[in-house]
């Protein structure tokens, strides 16, 4: 049961849900240093579909996903993000809890963890390590990044590596970034050869909103109990404080 749901696993986003970090404007450092060496900051995001890394986690039904993040000056960040998953035969619920170390001006770096748990079926918690590099050149903001999960009785006993590339590209004089990225995972989740996922979207700041949609897609098929992988456009709407 355990490789058939996994998300086996973003951001992710995400890790998911956690994005490459990007050099901050000075009026914004500024901010921070004004508000203490503790920042809170939070949302939540409604999507069409729950991808991850190509894998419908959701059915190819609506999620809605909050997350929590509390860091520090030094860099030292810890979180906690939730979204609603397809029937795993326990609670339809996947909390990610992670915490790290990130920082870096024209070169940015994260280093964290990331422990996946579906209560109520502890047998499919499994815990993820990650660096990222991040770069911003001209308009466009580029990253990298390198997932390890470790051989653990949840995947088999088998480890897992996960490589990835993203870019975000800014569109001049207006709210509207056009955003890519693809990833080739190998191991415990691939089942078999190796799994290849693309996006390809575009995002736009509207009122305080982030609003998105992206064509997603990967080499596998009815690798997982869900709908799963199919290719097909998801929307997306979040905001963040």
């Amino acid at each position: 049961m355990r490789n058939s749901i996994l998300k086996l696993a973003s951001m992710s986003v995400a890790m998911s849900a956690m994005a490459i970090s990007v050099p901050a404007f000075a009026q914004d450092a500024a901010a921070e240093e004004a508000s203490g060496p503790i920042t809170l900051t939070g949302g939540a995001a409604v999507v069409s579909d729950y991808r991850f890394r190509g894998v419908s986690l959701s059915n190819k039904d609506f999620a809605l996903q909050p997350y929590l993040t509390v860091k520090h000056e030094s860099g030292l960040y810890a979180g906690v993000w939730a979204s609603n998953i397809a029937d795993n035969a326990g609670d339809d619920l996947e909390v990610d809890l992670y915490a790290g170390f990130s920082g870096g001006e024209e070169l940015t770096y994260d280093i964290g963890a990331t422990y996946y748990l579906y209560p109520g079926v502890s047998s499919f918690n499994y815990v993820e390590f990650t660096g990222k590099l991040g770069s911003t050149i001209g308009p466009a903001t580029v990253g990298v990044q390198l997932s390890y999960v470790p051989s653990q009785d949840n995947t088999g006993n088998q480890d897992n590596i996960y490589y990835g590339t993203n870019a975000t590209i800014a569109l001049p004089d207006s709210p509207i970034s056009i955003v890519g990225s693809m990833g080739i995972e190998d191991g415990a989740f691939s089942v078999g050869d190796e799994k290849v996922d693309w996006s390809l979207g575009l995002t736009a700041a509207v009122s305080g909103f982030t609003l998105g949609a992206s064509y997603v897609d990967t080499n596998r098929r009815s690798t997982f109990a869900f709908k799963d992988s199919s290719a097909g456009v998801v929307f997306s709407v979040s905001y963040g404080f």
